[in-house]
């Protein structure tokens, strides 16, 4: 017996060293991964206690912003979010219904899918100061949750990467895109923490329901399915199309005639959503219209610089592998380009994109740096809100050359930033 067992406990000895070796294998590349991914340096840790102070003094800034400055926020959106879902108690006049009482220029309509309405509906039964409060602290922890689902795309773990957060949040407070967002009451931040949260998510369901709903509140989420295609999550693709298409069915069931006029005769009218040559609208279709003097539509020259930059997403795609905040953020600026109307407060996106190069697993590749930094200059400057002051109104298309050119820097930074990662990809092994 003795004997008979001896090859046997030579065989278990044998695989209980190989199953030693490989978890000690997979917690030192897990471990390599989080080192390239996020800086552990004993100086940020000894300065960590600052994440907190400066996150509150930040945020008390931007309250006192609001609040105690003159014309620190008009929240113009979000009367337009209760205002368009008052109007459901008077059937008829979703998409009649403006808003004008700061925008004597440009009375505001509700310009979103109607199930945007049915969504607010019940906060529009409340005192708009008690919202409008709400609202802003509602995108500061959206804003905190974005930071922190892109640094789990990055491969942080859960207990690490607070104060860092914290840092990123009291920053990404004062950049052009969540200025705005604060300014007009937007809900911007909400619907990008939502994708992001599709993304890390490995639940077909969950993927796709929260793409699904973000679509039907405000339509640029849809353009997530083109992520979740090239992912390869055909499940998550298809159910967020089905619960797209169940927000139409609800909307059309609940609201009637308002919802199919929107989605028969408004739907693809830019002209009602904004201006498009004014400065704050960063898509090809606004830049090239700016330097026209007219509106390009979606003419040849329109539709070669988004050939162009179809071309660098598909390639940029290629070259990050199976980086999921990278290949998300490839779309999403793909996306942002290409639309009609790419307002600065939709440019959200360029928080994790920052994150990414700055504190990703490319962050120590030539050029990295200067393009993360490069980004968080440009957004705290603003320089399409700079250039606004230049334009006698925000419905004249034609000005000045250099101030028309002027207004292409975040197409201009986001072609930069596809090329320097398709160039970067194919110098370097990943």
């Amino acid at each position: 017996m003795a004997n008979g067992d001896a090859p046997e406990t030579a065989t278990a000895r044998r695989l209980g060293a190989l199953t030693c070796a490989s978890r000690t294998s997979a917690r030192r590349s897990c471990a390599r991964r989080y080192s390239r991914t996020v800086d552990t340096s004993a100086p940020v840790a000894r300065r960590a206690w600052l994440a907190p102070v400066l996150l509150a003094a930040s945020v008390a800034a931007r309250l006192a912003w609001t609040y105690l400055v003159p014309n620190g926020a008009n929240f113009v959106d979000l009367h337009v979010y209760l205002g368009g879902a008052g109007a459901l108690d008077h059937p008829g006049t979703l998409y009649s219904y403006v808003y004008a009482d700061q925008t004597p220029d440009f009375p505001l309509p509700f310009t979103y899918p109607p199930f945007a309405a049915l969504v607010f509906y019940p906060l529009h039964l409340l005192p708009f100061g008690v919202v409008a409060f709400c609202w802003q602290l509602g995108i500061i922890a959206a804003l905190y949750g974005v930071v922190r689902v892109s640094q789990r795309l990055l491969g942080v773990p859960a207990r690490r990467g607070h104060h860092l957060a914290m840092l990123w949040t009291a920053v990404a407070i004062w950049i052009e895109p969540l200025r705005s967002n604060f300014d007009y009451g937007q809900i911007n931040v909400v619907l990008v923490l939502g994708v992001l949260c599709a993304a890390y998510s490995s639940r077909w369901w969950l993927s796709g329901l929260l793409v699904g709903l973000a679509a039907g509140i405000k339509l640029t989420p849809a353009v997530t399915g083109l992520y979740f295609l090239g992912m390869r999550r055909w499940a998550a693709a298809v159910f967020s199309a089905v619960v797209f298409f169940a927000t139409v069915g609800l909307s059309v069931a609940v609201i009637g005639q308002q919802a199919r006029y929107y989605f028969t005769d408004l739907l693809g009218d830019a002209g009602r959503i904004g201006p498009i040559g004014t400065s704050f609208n960063q898509s090809w279709r606004g830049a090239l219209s700016r330097i026209l003097g007219h509106d390009a539509g979606y003419g040849p020259l329109v539709l070669a610089a988004i050939a162009v930059t179809a071309v660098l997403a598909v390639l940029a795609w290629r070259a990050l592998g199976g980086d999921r905040l990278g290949s998300l953020l490839v779309v999403q600026l793909f996306g942002l380009s290409i639309s009609p109307i790419s307002w600065t407060h939709h440019w959200v996106w360029l928080v994790p994109l920052m994150i990414w190069l700055l504190n990703g697993p490319w962050r120590t590749r030539p050029g990295a740096r200067w393009l993360g930094w490069g980004w968080l200059v440009l957004t705290i400057i603003g320089v399409p809100w700079l250039l606004s002051f230049a334009q006698p109104t925000i419905w004249q298309i034609d000005r000045p050359w250099y101030l028309a050119w002027a207004g292409l820097i975040y197409l201009v930074a986001t072609l930069a930033t596809l090329a320097w990662i398709v160039a970067t990809g194919r110098r370097q092994p990943r």
